[in-house]
């Protein structure tokens, strides 16, 4: 009986994912994180000891370590500062005869040149992943973002577009790869006990204990003890010290975020909503006092998960907005967030991935879920000289 539940709470949760998607459900792979996503679909690509895969240097660790885990080797490209995501004119001069894959990332929410991306993996016939762990429930020229590459993962972790505290999913259009990917299915580990009463123990502290005055203070005691494997964290303390695979990395999805997800689905379109609105006053705000912005053009694209912001001193403007209560998110102060020391362990050398450097220094985010929009645009105000 526990099991037929399982199957139709499983199944309840794909098909709702399925229509923000537009794919059939039998499509959808759930697991422990949107990262063992990622390392199913480059496993089910064959990648492999020798083999190169193509990402940007403005990305979570983890990405680098999916590709590192297989044994291949992540070959990085520097981003276009206006959109955050790969600067399409250099991913040609990176294609080799080992490249076998291309990850296009969708940042904050933005997708990007994916036509001239599927322009080149075809020319150079390499496989495309679309990291859409920011882009859920938005869409790149009128087709939901996940739907252009081969496949694509997507995170449910506490600051994405829904959230089932940690977790995420693939989406497989390639019907090669979909065959694989399901064959590794009866190797995921089911999590324990324990690390599901601990994720349960912290949807109610995210739900109850977290707000402007202690936001910060929880933030640095959940990075602490995620950190030491104290509690179930985004990032365990082992992903971000080297990249080597823990032993129970393959994981599946338990019964408590699916019901989660499917929850947190119900209120999604109201949030999605109140996300471009915000977005938009950030906007209009920052245009008119001449400071840098999300250009109108891309609003169509642009769910708006975080409003990305450049400012000159950060730790000042991080004070300013915990004196004020004003939440402030910090994707991606460092190329491989949220690593900051020996990143050559990942085969990156910042230097040589300027425009990434320099955003790196001056960037914070701009929560867009929330109602009091004009209490951050009279911070921004305040703080009108630290701004870019």
């Amino acid at each position: 009986m526990f099991k037929k539940n399982n199957e139709l709470l499983t199944n309840e949760y794909k098909r709702k994912l399925s229509r923000y998607l537009e794919c059939d459900k039998s499509d959808i792979f759930l697991y422990w994180k949107g990262r063992v996503a990622l390392y199913a679909i480059l496993k089910a690509m064959g990648i492999k000891a020798g083999d190169e895969v193509i990402l940007q240097a403005y990305t979570c660790v983890v990405v680098a370590n999916a590709v590192i885990y297989l044994g291949a080797t992540p070959v990085y490209v520097d981003i276009d500062e206006d959109t955050y995501n790969m600067n399409i004119d250099q991913v040609e001069k990176k294609i080799t005869g080992k490249t076998k894959a291309i990850i296009c990332q969708n940042t904050y929410g933005l997708s990007s040149n994916l036509e001239k991306l599927m322009d080149l993996t075809k020319k150079y016939k390499v496989y495309t992943v679309e990291d859409c762990t920011h882009g859920f429930g938005g869409h790149y020229n009128g087709k939901p973002n996940g739907s252009y590459c081969d496949a694509s993962f997507f995170s449910t972790q506490w600051s994405k577009p829904f959230s089932t505290g940690i977790g995420g999913f693939s989406v497989i259009h390639n019907k090669g790869l979909k065959h694989l990917v399901q064959k590794m299915e009866a190797y995921k580990i089911k999590p324990t006990k324990k690390e599901t009463m601990n994720l349960k123990a912290l949807y109610f502290a995210r739900e109850y204990a977290i707000n402007g005055l202690t936001y910060w203070p929880m933030v640095k005691l959940y990075r602490l003890l995620s950190k030491n494997n104290l509690v179930v964290g985004s990032s365990s303390g082992g992903e971000i010290s080297s990249p080597k695979m823990a032993e129970d990395f393959f994981k599946d999805m338990s019964a408590c975020q699916i019901n989660k997800g499917i929850q947190s689905l119900k209120s999604f379109t109201k949030l999605q909503t109140l996300r471009k609105t915000n977005g938009k006053a950030y906007s209009g705000f920052l245009l008119k006092n001449n400071k840098n912005y999300v250009k109108k053009s891309f609003f169509d694209n642009h769910i708006f998960l975080r409003y990305p912001l450049l400012v000159r001193d950060r730790e000042a403007f991080k004070a300013a907005a915990i004196k004020d209560k004003i939440i402030l998110g910090e994707w991606f102060d460092s190329p491989l967030y949220p690593v900051h020391e020996n990143l050559e362990q990942w085969g990156l050398k910042p230097n040589e991935f300027p425009v990434s450097q320099r955003v790196c220094r001056s960037i914070v985010n701009l929560e867009t879920d929330i109602k009091n929009v004009d209490n951050v645009i009279r911070f921004l105000d305040k703080n009108l000289d630290n701004i870019i």
